[in-house]
């Protein structure tokens, strides 16, 4: 893992002309070396434009901004055009270090660190220098990163979901690349079993290990020197054991490099993702299956789940792969939370999703009346719910059930337009709801009866989700702790004795 050049530019980048304090500071050292070069003192140079010394002493120092006369006459004292004079480029490397190190001692970062400043004189050395502008640049480079606020991800979300609509949510190239391994394999057809996942793993040259002591912000850890694999052996893991070693194959045979940015990070990660599902559900054993389903007007995620032995959201998730490309299907799927937030959201169909400024789904409420939320309220918990709703942009039918897991309870969900519920079980229900939203009467307004009786008289406390406040987790890969990654893979490698 190396540092991510999410950083500003190099000393002596080129920089905004409109800048007019780095203007001031470049022009100073571009006048100071001048001077020294051409072996004049302040002096000197003063009786020559006929400045005092200490005004020139200012304006080197980047303090004072001269007058255009004296502009003038510097440029003819030292032999330059103003053009020359008034240049973007430092003279030199030492002047790039002496303007950076100025502008970052009058930032407002440095002043909020309370600490003394260096005085830039030709006394302080080069090391000096280099040492203090290379610290400056890395502190704001981790802040920078670690004020990344949940927007940058919703934005980065954002992008990758219309991307994925653009697509209707089918990757041939990551379809081909599974296709290849299942043949390097044998595979013949099923569920896909931890034996031939095994063999899968042995084919692309990696050697798995259950470890007790995995990193805990890790779900798997690769050894890309070693070609090891490393898996928990807890059984209490909230994810499928074969996903979670499939989607550590996918970076490996995706060809994924070092994540420079959190939008590149979520695009690999929501490409290993897809990897792993069209390894555990093969595309043209998932398509013919599903071609059979329609002809019978039988279409139901859970006969897809039961067929391939996968879970409920795997197998809505590969439905939305699968449906526009090979079944003409116009989809959306859903999962939200009990508290009725978006978690994860994906849509070809038309249907209209709350959304942030940003475009963002994820963290916005859904309406009360969809299928997605009243599922919520049904008693018949080992059934799917299907239900139509009328809305400002038609009406659809959708299939939902609820998960549980340490987060809370899940509702997940598939829906498409009335048109197309013809394919599918469960179509015959008789629930309907109606939905006005984005019209807050629907269900964000309290009715006004309760409004009149109870504004101003209540105070609820707020249950306050504080990583909706919080940073976006620093390093190249969010929300993982690198030294303990690499303190866990030195421990475990062979050099260090036998694997665990």
């Amino acid at each position: 893992m190396t540092s991510p050049t999410w950083q500003r530019p190099a000393p002596g980048t080129k920089r905004d002309p409109g800048n007019d304090e780095i203007d001031v500071i470049s022009l100073g050292r571009r006048v100071r070396h001048l001077r020294k070069s051409a072996k004049l003192t302040l002096d000197d140079l003063g009786l020559m434009v006929d400045a005092a010394p200490s005004q020139l002493s200012m304006i080197e120092n980047g303090k004072r901004e001269p007058k255009l006369s004296l502009l003038h006459g510097l440029s003819k004292a030292l032999g330059v055009s103003i053009e020359q004079l008034l240049g973007a480029e430092p003279p030199s490397r030492r002047a790039a270090l002496e303007i950076e190190l100025e502008r970052a001692q009058r930032g407002s970062l440095y002043e909020s660190l309370g600490l003394p400043k260096v005085r830039v004189s030709s006394r302080l050395s080069m090391d000096a220098l280099e040492a203090l502008v290379g610290l400056q640049a890395e502190l704001e480079r981790r802040l920078n990163e670690q004020i990344a606020t949940p927007e940058e991800a919703r934005r980065a979300n954002t992008a990758l979901r219309l991307q994925m609509r653009e697509r209707n949510n089918y990757f041939g190239e990551y379809e081909a690349e599974a296709a290849k391994v299942l043949s390097g394999v044998g595979y013949a057809g099923g569920p896909l079993s931890q034996h031939v996942i095994a063999d899968i793993a042995n084919h692309l040259g990696f050697t798995l290990h259950h470890v007790t002591d995995l990193p805990h912000s890790t779900r798997s850890v690769t050894d890309l020197k070693n070609r090891r694999i490393y898996l928990t052996q807890s059984s209490r893991s909230e994810h499928d054991p074969r996903s979670v070693l499939l989607q550590a194959l996918g970076h490996y045979v995706l060809g994924h490099q070092t994540p420079t940015s959190y939008g590149e990070f979520l695009s690999q990660r929501v490409a290993t993702n897809y990897f792993a599902a069209a390894l555990l559900l093969p595309e043209k054993q998932t398509v013919d299956f599903l071609q059979r389903a329609k002809a019978a007007k039988s279409i139901a995620v859970e006969d897809i789940r039961d067929a391939f032995a996968v879970s409920y959201e795997t197998a809505a998730h590969r439905f939305t792969n699968l449906a526009t490309e090979h079944l003409g299907i116009l989809t959306h799927f859903q999962k939200v939370h009990e508290s009725g937030i978006v978690y994860k959201a994906y849509e070809n169909d038309g249907v209209t999703f709350p959304t942030d400024h940003t475009g963002a789904i994820e963290g916005q409420p859904i309406c009360k009346y969809w299928t997605s939320r009243e599922v919520f309220d049904v008693s018949d918990k080992f059934s799917a719910y299907n239900q139509y709703t009328d809305t400002p942009a038609g009406t659809y039918w959708c299939t939902a059930r609820t998960e549980r897991s340490s987060g809370g309870e899940f509702s997940l969900s598939i829906g498409l337009p009335y048109a197309h519920a013809k394919w599918f079980r469960g179509r015959e229900t008789t629930e309907r709801s109606k939905s006005r939203c984005p019209d807050e009467s629907c269900c964000r307004r309290p009715p006004a009866a309760l409004a009149s009786a109870w504004n101003g008289n209540a105070w609820p406390s707020a249950r306050a989700h504080s990583h909706l406040l919080a940073a976006m987790p620093p390093g190249v890969f969010p929300g993982v702790d690198e030294t303990e990654v690499y303190s866990f893979l030195a421990a475990h490698a062979p050099e260090a004795g036998p694997a665990s």
